[in-house]
């Protein structure tokens, strides 16, 4: 087993070798250009990690891990496109570079490369990659939608918001682990758990996301602070906001996400202010610590060595850590 960033490594010199220029360049350059933002590459360096739990060569996973990541990076750049998103990892998104038609039409292509990568690998493992990548494909769809569809509605509950981030993130990561045990050809059994530790870690990572879109650092957090504000969404912070307001703070709250302003820095700071006093800042960092916690306790059921499940947990607790 290497170390996360010597996996990190291994994929972006994997990743830069990729022949990604090609004609018709303004097809082929958002690509290259969205591919070539860094990011923290989390998921390729999970399917190039599980892969070697599993007593694999993390050779074998790479083009599973590229197909994962440029899955999900088609995935950011239509994203960015529904959601009018300026920047992406500090720099300009696809749509604002070139245009939406562009990020559109580059983003499709980029869902089609990410099925071609797993050409790569024998018939069987094959069809049980595509089927896993086909049913999370679909399923982080489904997730968008409820998100898109969670902006017009007033009565979101907290399991349905759970719902639609299992879907939206955390399927993607579950899936990225799984592929790693595929290629390694291990136990049903450890696939299963391992898709369940990496599920329960994405649902705390997008919890983690949501919080710091409100309270992230602009320097280090890589996207518009506040974005999340801005387009009304019914994140778990606004949510346990409502559960816990008393009833002026609930009527402004749903005011507020009610309301367009042209200038959304007021708005941004008194929501936050609100989730502050609320308590429901406090409740997204507990549930992010809840949703860590059972994502290790699967690590305990899994038939690997010690040592390998403290780099999964050591992983979990960096990831956690973070502030982009």
């Amino acid at each position: 087993m290497y170390s996360v960033s010597a996996y990190q490594e291994f994929f972006v010199a994997y990743l830069e070798n990729q022949s990604i220029h090609k004609e018709p360049r303004n097809l082929y350059d958002p690509i290259h250009y969205i591919l070539s933002l860094g990011g923290k590459r989390m998921r390729p360096v999970l399917t190039l990690m599980s892969a070697e739990i599993f007593d694999a060569n993390y050779q074998k996973a790479l083009p599973a891990a590229m197909a994962v990541e440029v899955f999900h990076n088609f995935s950011l750049v239509h994203d960015d496109i529904m959601d009018a998103a300026p920047l992406r990892r500090g720099h300009e998104t696809v749509h604002e570079k070139w245009d939406t038609n562009t990020g559109i039409l580059s983003g499709d292509a980029m869902l089609i490369l990410a099925y071609q990568y797993f050409e790569k690998y024998e018939p069987k493992t094959f069809r049980k990659l595509a089927k896993l990548f086909s049913k999370t494909a679909l399923e982080v769809c489904e997730g968008q939608q409820w998100d898109v569809d969670f902006e017009t509605r007033n009565n979101v509950t907290i399991p349905e918001y759970l719902k639609m981030i299992e879907f939206k993130t955390a399927v993607l990561v579950a899936a990225a682990m799984k592929m790693g045990a595929i290629i390694a050809k291990t136990s049903k059994t450890n696939a299963k758990l391992i898709y369940d530790f990496g599920l329960n870690l994405g649902i705390a990572f997008q919890l983690q996301d949501d919080y710091l879109d409100a309270f992230g650092d602009p320097a280090t957090f890589g996207k518009q602070v506040g974005g999340d504000i801005i387009e009304n969404k019914k994140t778990y912070l606004y949510l346990k906001a409502l559960e816990f307001s008393n009833e002026k703070q609930k009527e402004q709250l749903v005011a507020l996400f009610s309301s367009q302003p042209e200038t959304v820095t007021p708005k941004i700071e008194q929501v936050k202010q609100i989730f502050t006093e609320s308590g429901a800042s406090n409740a997204t960092q507990e549930a992010i610590e809840t949703y860590t916690l059972l994502a290790f306790a699967t690590l305990d059921k899994l038939n690997i060595t010690p040592d390998k499940k403290e780099l999964l947990r050591a992983f979990g607790k960096n990831l956690m850590e973070r502030k982009v």
